[in-house]
């Protein structure tokens, strides 16, 4: 196969290289044309390159829903998705302005709840809030972060509009899947690198080691920073080790820790008893403590609350910080950002309606073959229904949940997902997609990384793009197209010789 774009239909929905079918977008142009100008043998050794990459890099993945909890090679297409810089610029400011808001509301459900006496935000959902802690009440973690790592996902509806359609703040993951998808992609077109301007994102691991360091207890150069993992047996185990590795902290389980009778945490090593600073626990609250949340778990460490309350040791995310990741809740963060940062939401969100609301519920059971349901508290795309997609039979399913538990269900209407080209056995087919960038909140300063993980549905036609269900993958490219006119590379042989010219200037 070859790229011939001439036979690439993408008039169903916004597509994010084309304007339309045959015309790329500004920033993808050099992109597009590069990719035109290869052999199909070119192409299919690129794409044997990115497949033993993958391979030999270990990149993994455990897929639940196959029943078998094997781990298997991560799965990645070799054609970006780029969005402009000007763009993203916008995108940015938006996450930034959402987190903070986020972050007030999770204190102040903690505190005085006074966004709840104000009658912005409804008392019956933070009561019936499953993630609500009421261990945490009165707890003001160190500079007022609760979600110190989250991840927003977007989407862009058919008039080209970016929307948050979810937010997560428990244990968000994916980020570093971003990370090796660069890594991936210059190993296979380490040409386009040289000649166009995609902004890096390889300084993550070092800004999450700086957000970790910035809630220690103990301030001081190096504080002791560890990753604490379920085990081998979790699905993102993959991530873990990989992020431990990259900022260079221990990677411990529940097993590797104790609190001592001064409430600070220690981590058993060959040479004793080592203090524990911050943990950055990818491990849900009801396992961090059994004295406090789950008698039964053994993948947390007894006294851990203890500690944290106590102000010896910083957790990231901060435990509680699940309140705010419930899609229910999410439907009140433009009212957020509005009452605690006094400013209009910069990214709006999905319209949504709320099923403990008696007329938008009526609502939702009268339009559920149009509709997109979800459980507020679910992630991975486990447990949602896509109206339009599934029987008579599984409206009616649904309808008995939402009636039998009113507050754990919302409904979406179904966007029409951007798509973007993608390889599907020796074809390039538009494919729906959606994006999560990832945020981290010290208190001082906001990150958010350069683009972010882009999830695609393999399966043709479908909406559903969570890995955890099959979905695949692509790098993300934000290009700043301002400057790389000049070097819009047309073909193999310019890119191999730019690329020769610009390794003239180094040793």
């Amino acid at each position: 196969m070859a790229f011939d774009w001439r036979n690439y239909r993408c008039d169903a929905a916004y597509d994010e290289l084309f304007a339309v079918s045959g015309a790329p977008r500004p920033a993808a142009r050099s992109l597009v044309e590069y990719l035109q100008s290869l052999s199909p043998r070119d192409l299919a050794d690129r794409r044997l390159a990115a497949d033993l990459a993958i391979k030999v890099m270990g990149i993994t993945f455990t897929v639940y829903s196959e029943g078998k909890n094997v781990d298997r090679a991560w799965p990645f297409d070799i054609i970006p998705r780029v969005i402009p810089k000007k763009e993203w610029e916008t995108t940015e400011k938006g996450l930034k302005q959402r987190v903070d808001a986020l972050n007030h509301f999770i204190q102040d459900v903690y505190g005085k709840q006074q966004i709840v006496k104000d009658g912005i935000f409804p008392a019956e959902i933070l009561a019936e809030s499953v993630n609500f802690r009421k261990q945490c009440v009165g707890v003001k973690p160190k500079h007022g972060i609760w979600a110190h790592i989250c991840g927003s996902d977007l989407v862009r509806d058919g008039d080209g509009t970016l929307y948050v359609l979810e937010d997560n703040l428990r244990v968000p993951s994916g980020v570093s899947y971003m990370l090796e998808n660069r890594g991936v992609i210059k190993r296979i077109w380490p040409e386009l690198f040289q000649t166009t301007n995609i902004l890096p994102v390889d300084d993550y691991a070092a800004q999450l080691y700086d957000t970790l360091v910035a809630i220690s207890p103990r301030p001081g150069d190096a504080p002791n920073v560890v990753l604490l993992t379920p085990g081998i047996y979790n699905s993102a185990y993959f991530e873990h080790a990989y992020l431990a590795q990259q900022m260079g902290v221990e990677l411990v389980e529940g097993s590797d820790l104790t609190v001592g009778d001064d409430d600070c945490v220690y981590m058993r090593t060959i040479d004793g008893p080592k203090r524990v600073d911050v943990i950055y626990r990818r491990i849900d609250d009801l396992f961090l403590d059994p004295d406090v949340f789950n008698p039964d778990s053994i993948l947390g460490c007894k006294g851990l609350m203890r500690a944290w309350i106590a102000g010896k040791v910083g957790l990231a995310n901060a435990p509680g910080a699940g309140v705010a990741d419930d899609k229910v809740v999410y439907a009140y963060v433009p009212q957020m950002i509005k009452y605690y940062l006094g400013e209009d939401a910069i990214l709006p969100n999905v319209p949504s309606y709320l099923c403990f609301d008696k007329k938008q519920r009526d609502y939702v059971i009268a339009n559920l073959d149009k509709l997109v349901v979800k459980p507020a508290n679910e992630s991975g795309g486990y447990g949602m229904m896509i109206g339009p997609r599934v029987s008579k039979e599984e409206h009616a399913k649904f309808k008995a949940l939402i009636e039998g538990n009113p507050r754990n269900y919302m409904a979406q209407p179904t966007l029409s997902l951007s798509t973007a080209p993608t390889i599907c056995d020796d074809e390039i087919e538009p494919r729906h997609l959606d994006l999560r960038p990832f945020i981290l909140s010290r208190g001082e300063s906001t990150y958010v990384t350069t683009g972010g993980l882009t999830r695609v549905a393999l399966v043709k036609g479908s909406l559903i793009v969570n890995s955890s269900q099959g979905g695949g993958s692509k790098d993300t490219w934000i290009v700043d197209i301002d400057d790389d006119a000049p070097g819009v590379v047309t073909s193999p042989a310019a890119a191999a010789q730019a690329q020769s010219q610009s390794q003239k200037g180094t040793l």
